[in-house]
């Protein structure tokens, strides 16, 4: 008997007290879907503690916030949180089960499609929906190519991955969703991962994973000390720190802000790309960018062609340059 499940989720992240932006790009694809369908869009939150954030979800264009809390959640134990949802929507049954394509994402997905038997489809960066069919597009063969792939989901939902940065954030509103507490049961799930520490990320830096701004260095700063001009850059933009995989492998600088297809995949407003080529294996990180930037002596790079804005020059002269006028300009701006 085909599965005849009704209704849009998009499943949060709360880590540590804090709900993922993320969610905010989910409603909007799920609006997409749902409006198409004449059906409602739910907001999922799961965890321990999460009720705490029911309010900020129900505030940004869901119809309705499904919160799952327990103390067996306290952790992101991938197993648990599956757990929780396969039950959660084997109970409601939605027709369509958003994620965003982050690290929990990409793993707690795959075990509820599993769950529910299922269809599933990863990194989707657009989405349609036809006479009720539900496609996406997402990049192939290095983001060369865009393919576009049917959700086929006989005998179960259909879940989707979400690229960051894909879909615009849903607006904050002043009407509110309606908050269901859901029945969060244990038993109901196999967990044979065990919870051990956890340690902070002592960096102030802001993470790549969902930036709108990023300032990345590569092989043309010359050495390591001169990534602190790429530092000093995305201090005043307030941006995030990238870099390409040659400066990673130089050991300048973390693999965490690599850049690229053995890296991050990023979607940021602005890319600036200071002393980067533009390999193949970098532009398919990070060609999705609204806006780029590129600062190259060399002119005829594969980056500077591809760049929104173009600047040759020395970056040890342009970068600082940049730095000065864009605090002038704030200085100015905040004084008036």
């Amino acid at each position: 008997m085909a599965y005849e499940g009704k209704g849009v989720w998009c499943v949060g992240e709360v880590q540590h007290g804090v709900l993922s932006s993320s969610l905010f790009e989910l409603i909007t694809a799920g609006r997409k879907i749902a409006d198409a369908r004449g059906e409602t869009v739910t907001a999922v939150l799961v965890g321990k503690g999460v009720s705490a954030k029911a309010e900020e979800a129900a505030s940004r264009g869901a119809d309705k916030v499904l919160v799952l809390e327990h103390d067996a959640l306290e952790q992101l134990v991938d197993e648990a949180h599956a757990g929780a949802l396969t039950a959660a929507a084997g109970a409601e049954k939605p027709k369509t089960i958003l994620f965003s394509a982050s690290i929990f994402g990409r793993s707690v997905a795959p075990r509820v499609a599993v769950g529910l038997n299922g269809g599933i489809a990863s990194g989707a960066t657009n989405i349609s929906v036809a006479d009720g069919k539900l496609t996406i597009e997402r990049g192939a063969y290095g983001s060369a190519v865009v393919a576009t792939v049917a959700v086929n989901a006989v005998n179960g939902p259909e879940i989707i991955t979400a690229a960051p940065m894909a879909f615009e954030r849903s607006a904050p509103s002043e009407s509110k969703a309606e908050v269901v507490n859901g029945t969060v049961d244990p038993s109901t799930w196999t967990q044979n991962t065990e919870f051990v520490s956890f340690s902070a990320d002592e960096s102030s830096e802001i993470d790549l994973g969902g930036a709108e701004k990023i300032v990345a260095g590569g092989r043309g700063l010359g050495n390591a000390e001169n990534f602190n001009l790429i530092r000093n850059l995305a201090k005043s933009l307030g941006a995030a720190v990238g870099a390409s995989r040659a400066v990673v492998d130089s050991g300048w600088i973390p693999y965490k802000n690599q850049v690229g297809l053995t890296g991050r995949q990023v979607r940021p407003r602005l890319y600036v790309a200071c002393g980067i080529s533009g390999q193949i294996q970098h532009l398919a990180g990070m060609k999705s960018s609204d806006v780029i930037v590129a600062i190259n002596t060399d002119a005829d790079c594969p980056m500077m062609k591809m760049a929104t804005y173009a600047v040759k020059g020395d970056l040890t002269e342009v970068i600082p340059a940049m730095v000065s006028e864009i605090d002038r300009a704030r200085g100015s701006s905040n004084g008036s």
